[in-house]
């Protein structure tokens, strides 16, 4: 019995082609891009330099993008100083990778936790390494109204929390990485740790709708323990204008040395996409149907982060 792709391609045109047996996706849109990384640090120090004396020779010659723009070959330079967190330090084991496809609109939807959004640092990382493509991001306008964070965010390949911003990007045939709980899935500490959050009024799903793009889960396990928060200055977060200031057993405590994040063990999982093209642009309008699937979204989440916690043998090791 075969399945269709559940791929899409650019426009939101669902791909008619039959997927691959056992997998999500037809040949085209099968992922990785990335089918044969360096086997060895030797070659990942080759692959690196190269990459390096390209980006340094046409930075020579004037050719650069233009400034706030995401830079691709500057990113890539500036990878290898995540690694050492991703390898040594969290111990980031990946799976699902083949649910993201390799072309197309498609959009993650991963949960949020950790007090301070290495999460989405790590995720990041994750997706460029093991598949190839960027996962542009989205992130609050608090951080875009941070002095330099926005140019950072921008040349690192990474978008506003902005509908009609977001809708380009997914019209164009680019990956989109959303947390729907927001706020309030980062902020909720230690005592409801693993236990996602409302995921607002399904803003994401109507934009996914609005596209055609497939949804994927994401499940991130690790960035709880990184930064467990015990408690939330609120008087002094609501006088900084700050959804929350955390508090952990070493912060403030310890001062910029408590800030350091714990060597948590990490799991990043990506479950089988959510297709949405079925329904039409127009069902973006349903609000039953936009909340259904939001549900359905993040109760796969839920099961994908309970999944994962019972395969981890130690927080830490």
């Amino acid at each position: 019995m075969s399945f269709t792709c559940r791929g899409v391609l650019p426009g939101g045109t669902p791909c008619s082609h039959d997927a691959l047996p056992g997998e999500p996706y037809c040949e085209k849109h099968l992922g990785p891009l990335r089918l044969n990384p360096p086997a060895s640090p030797r070659e990942f120090m080759k692959e690196w330099l190269q990459t390096a004396e390209g980006l340094f020779e046409r930075r020579r010659r004037g050719e650069k993008p233009p400034p706030d723009t995401w830079d691709p070959e500057l990113v890539r330079t500036l990878l290898p100083f995540a690694l050492p967190f991703y390898y040594w330090y969290w111990r980031v084991e990946v799976d699902g990778i083949p649910n993201i496809p390799a072309e197309g609109p498609a959009l993650l939807a991963a949960n949020h936790s950790g007090a301070i959004p290495i999460d989405g640092m790590m995720l990041k990382v994750a997706v460029l390494k093991e598949h190839g493509r960027n996962p542009w991001l989205l992130a609050a306008d608090l951080a875009f109204k941070t002095p330099g964070l926005k140019q950072i965010l921008r040349v690192a390949g990474n978008a506003r929390a902005d509908r009609q911003e977001t809708l380009e990007l997914l019209n164009k045939g680019e990956l989109v990485g959303v947390f729907p709980e927001g706020f309030k899935g980062i902020g909720k500490g230690w005592a409801k740790r693993y236990q996602l959050q409302r995921f607002g009024r399904g803003g994401f799903v109507e934009m996914a709708l609005m596209t055609g793009a497939p949804i994927i889960p994401c499940a991130i396990i690790g960035a709880e323990e990184a930064y467990p928060m015990i408690a939330d200055l609120k008087p002094l977060a609501r006088r900084l204008g700050l959804p929350y200031i955390p508090v952990t057993p070493f912060f403030p405590l310890l001062g910029p040395l408590g800030a350091l994040p714990l060597p948590s063990k990490w799991i990043i999982a990506f479950g089988e996409p959510i297709p949405v093209a079925q329904h039409g642009p127009e069902a973006a309008d349903d609000t039953q149907l936009v909340l259904e699937i939001s549900e359905d979204v993040r109760q796969t989440v839920q099961s994908l982060l309970k999944e994962h916690l019972a395969g981890r043998r130690h927080a830490f090791l």
